[in-house]
Formats: C-alpha cells, structure tokens, sequence
C-alpha cells in the first residue's frame, strides 16, 4: 500500500520548494539532508516550523523537500509557504488559521532590476560639483 502524501509548492524571491507531507512524527528533511544539518540558524529551522507549530501538526507529518535557487533565507520562506501549501490541502480546516497568519500568500518582492545610467537599482554615481 502507497502512503498518502500531500504536495505543495512555495516561492520566495529566487527560491522554489517542493514540499512532500507524508504522515509520521515529525522529520524534517531538505535536499536529502536534516533541518538541523541545512540550515545554521535557529530563526530559520523555526520559520520552516511555523506553519505546522501554528496548525498543532509538528509531530503528525514528516516533511520532504527539495529546495532550489537564492539563499538560505528566500529558501527557508519558500519552504514555509510550500509547506502551508500543503497542510491546506491535507486539511481544508486548516486554511483559515493559516491564511490568517499570511502563510498561504506568495510574498511578491524580489529584487528591482539595474537602470542604466546608475550603478545598481536605485544607487547613482557620487555627484561631484568640479
């Protein structure tokens, strides 16, 4: 018999994960290594935890994900949205704390692209009056 699993995919800036929920008590594995391994701080183990901290299903699902592009901290908010993802659809009950809490919504900032005539975004050359 095949185990239920329950997918979802998150986003955040450069960053997307795939994210499998799969019943169990609470592993957390990314790119095939543990939470503790891939991620150095304690605000980002408890970022990707949030949503099912919130939801009281830290110790039901074992979380599987993929993580690629950006860094650390766009993939830690990519995780946290896939994961909420997926936790709605597992439960639909769900949706609402977790909508609530601003999880189910992709946050859409991402970096502003180079002007030219300037040297980044919005940085212009040191003016100079001689």
């Amino acid at each position: 018999m095949a185990k239920l699993a329950y997918y979802g995919t998150g986003r955040r800036k450069k960053s997307i994960a795939r994210v499998r929920l799969l019943p169990g008590e609470g592993n957390i594995t990314i790119n095939k290594r543990d939470i503790e391994e891939y991620f150095n701080y304690e605000t980002l183990k408890r970022e990707v935890k949030l949503p099912l901290s919130l939801t009281d299903t830290l110790s039901k699902y074992d979380v599987v994900a993929t993580v690629t592009g950006g860094g650390f901290t766009g993939q830690a908010g990519a995780l946290r949205h896939g994961i909420a993802r997926a936790l709605v659809k597992s439960s639909e009950e769900l949706r609402t704390p977790l909508k609530r809490a601003g999880f189910l919504t992709r946050d859409a900032r991402a970096k502003e692209r180079k002007k030219y005539g300037l040297k980044a975004a919005r940085r212009a050359p040191q003016f100079s009056k001689r």
